[in-house]
C-alpha cells in the first residue's frame, strides 16, 4: 500500500525541482540579484511559473503571481530562495504573496543577504501562511553558490581557468598557446564566462594576446557582456585593440600610482574605467581589488591568466575553484608552467579537492575546490 505521506513529499519535491529548473533561465540575466524560480500549484495543477528578470524588473514570485492571477488564492507556492521583505529596486515580494492569498509556501533555502535573512519567512508566518523551509536545500545552494559566497563574504566567487598540456604547461617556450585545447573545450569555457560578471587578466596577457574577453556562443544571448578587468600596476598596456573597444564590452583597468596620469587619461579617453588602488609586492593589491569587485556586485569572477597572476592568486585565499582544461599534447620542460613559484617539498604543496571530471572531445576538464 502506498504511503500517502511519502507520495505527498515526492510531489512537493517534484514541484521544487521544477522551480529550480525555472531558476536556471535567469542565471545569465539576474545578477547581481540571485536567479530564483517560482512555481504556484493549486489542485495539483501548475497555475503560475516565473523566474527573476533583469535588475529592476520583477522577481520570480511576482512573475508567477501575475500568471496565476486570482487563482493564487489558497494555492501553494514553491520558491528556490526566501522571498524578499524589503524595498530595493522593486517592492517586497512578501507583501504580494500575502495579498494574493497564498496558503502554503515551500522555500528551498533562507536568503543569506542580511537585508532578508529570515525576515521574509517571519512575515509570511505572521500572516498565517504555512511556511516550509529546506526542501531541495542542497540543490538550491549548489545552484546559487556564487551568490551565497558573495553575500557571506562580500567578495566574488572566483574561478581560475587555465588550458594546459598533459605535462602541465600553459604555453610553449616561445609563449605561444593557441591552441592547446580543442574547439569544444574552448566553447565550454565560454559558458564559464557567461556565468561570470567579470573576467580578469594581467598586463602581460593583455599585451601578448590582446584578447576580446567576451562571451561568444551562438545559442546564448546575454543582456550584457561581462566586465573585462585588466590588472596593470605600472601602466604598461597600450589603450588599443579589442580590450579598449568598449562598444563590445565594458573595461576596467585597475592600476596603482606607478602608472602615469597620461596613461590613465588615455585609458579613460577610450571609454575604460580606471581605479587606482594600493601597491603590493606583487603589483596591484589583490585583496583590495577583490573587495572593489565585490562592492560592484560581481558575484562570480573568472581569472584567465597569465601565470604570474595565477600564481599570486593561488597563494591567497581568493580562489574558490580551479578549472583546468587538459589538451592532448606535450610541451616539454621549457614550456611555461601553470604555477611558477618553487615548492621545495611535498608537504608544502598546494592542496586541492577534486570536484568534477568531464571529457570534452579529446580534452578533459577538471574542476577543483581550493581548500
Amino acid at each position: 500500500m502506498t504511503n500517502p505521506i511519502i507520495t505527498s513529499m515526492n510531489q512537493h519535491t517534484n514541484y521544487m525541482q521544477q522551480a529550480l529548473l525555472t531558476a536556471e533561465q535567469a542565471r545569465y540575466i539576474a545578477p547581481p540579484n540571485p536567479w530564483v524560480g517560482c512555481i504556484i500549484v493549486k489542485n495539483n495543477v501548475i497555475i503560475g511559473k516565473g523566474h527573476t528578470r533583469s535588475p529592476g524588473e520583477s522577481h520570480a514570485e511576482i512573475c508567477a503571481l501575475n500568471e496565476a492571477q486570482q487563482n493564487a488564492n489558497q494555492a501553494t507556492m514553491y520558491v528556490t530562495l526566501e522571498p524578499c521583505s524589503h524595498f530595493g529596486r522593486t517592492p517586497p515580494c512578501t507583501a504580494s504573496i500575502i495579498k494574493a492569498g497564498i496558503s502554503e509556501i515551500f522555500i528551498a533555502m533562507e536568503d543569506p543577504d542580511n537585508k532578508v535573512q529570515g525576515k521574509g519567512i517571519v512575515l509570511l508566518k505572521e500572516a498565517g501562511i504555512k511556511v516550509n523551509v529546506g526542501l531541495c536545500e542542497n540543490e538550491a545552494k549548489q545552484n546559487l553558490n556564487s551568490y551565497i559566497h558573495h553575500r557571506l563574504t562580500g567578495l566574488p566567487y572566483t574561478i581560475l581557468k587555465a588550458g594546459i598540456s598533459i605535462d602541465g604547461r600553459t604555453s610553449a617556450e616561445n609563449g605561444s598557446s593557441k591552441w592547446i585545447t580543442c574547439k569544444e573545450a574552448r566553447q565550454d569555457a565560454h559558458l564559464i564566462r557567461a556565468n561570470s560578471q567579470a573576467i580578469i587578466i594581467g598586463s602581460k596577457t593583455a599585451i601578448q594576446d590582446n584578447p576580446a574577453l567576451t562571451v561568444r556562443l551562438d545559442n546564448l544571448k546575454l543582456n550584457k557582456q561581462p566586465l573585462r578587468v585588466i590588472l596593470d600596476s605600472k601602466g604598461k598596456v597600450e589603450p588599443t585593440g579589442s580590450l579598449f573597444d568598449t562598444r563590445i564590452a565594458p573595461t576596467l583597468v585597475i592600476t596603482t600610482n606607478l602608472s602615469s596620469k597620461a596613461r590613465r587619461d588615455q585609458w579613460m579617453e577610450k571609454g575604460a574605467e580606471v581605479a587606482v588602488l594600493s601597491l603590493s609586492e606583487q603589483g596591484v593589491d589583490l585583496q583590495e581589488t577583490w573587495q572593489l569587485l565585490g562592492n560592484r556586485g560581481i558575484l562570480q569572477a573568472l581569472v584567465e591568466g597569465g601565470s604570474h597572476l595565477q600564481t599570486e592568486l593561488l597563494k591567497t585565499n581568493l580562489v574558490n575553484q580551479l578549472s583546468v582544461y587538459i589538451g592532448p599534447m606535450m610541451l616539454g620542460a621549457t614550456g611555461l608552467p601553470l604555477y611558477t613559484d618553487p615548492i621545495p617539498s611535498i608537504d608544502k604543496a598546494l592542496k586541492l579537492a577534486l570536484k568534477s571530471v568531464k571529457q570534452i572531445d579529446d580534452c578533459v576538464r577538471l574542476d577543483y575546490t581550493c581548500r
